[in-house]
């Protein structure tokens, strides 16, 4: 049997609009994923306990609050700091072009702004992890 691509989807910080994660959560869910939703107001901490807890292959954020380059980066830390080290980060929101290449340069994989077909984003996870990741059969 193939390996069920797991992708943590969560909404740090203290943005309250979640529509985007909830269709992201749908969206892999109807592609063959196992998706974690873990909702709103999330810490970095408690986003990466979750996703060892789950043994997760990805982990999508949803950031419209404009704390991209403090919440991404705090969460990449963590991870590292727990031995994610071959778990995806990746995720969307109102984000810059400029702030996307940084971001990316701080270990956070590739990040999709409004209006971005859901299959682009199922598309890079899925690519990502059958790159990266050791995939039982």
């Amino acid at each position: 049997m193939p390996h069920k691509i797991r992708i943590l989807i969560a909404k740090p910080g203290l943005d309250g609009h979640d529509r985007g994660a909830k269709v992201m959560a749908s969206a892999f869910r109807d592609a063959g994923c196992e998706v974690i939703y873990l909702g709103l107001r999330q810490t970095p901490e408690m986003i990466v306990d979750a996703a060892l807890q789950e043994d997760v292959d990805a982990i999508g954020l949803s950031i419209l609050s404009g704390a991209h380059m403090t919440l991404f980066p705090r969460v990449r830390e963590v991870m590292n700091q727990r031995g994610l080290n071959d778990v995806l980060l990746t995720g969307g929101g109102i984000i810059s072009p400029e702030d996307m290449e940084e971001l990316e340069k701080r270990g956070v994989g590739k990040l999709f702004g409004p209006g971005t077909p859901t299959q682009d984003a199922i598309d890079y996870v899925n690519n990502w992890v059958n790159k990266h990741r050791a995939l039982e059969s």
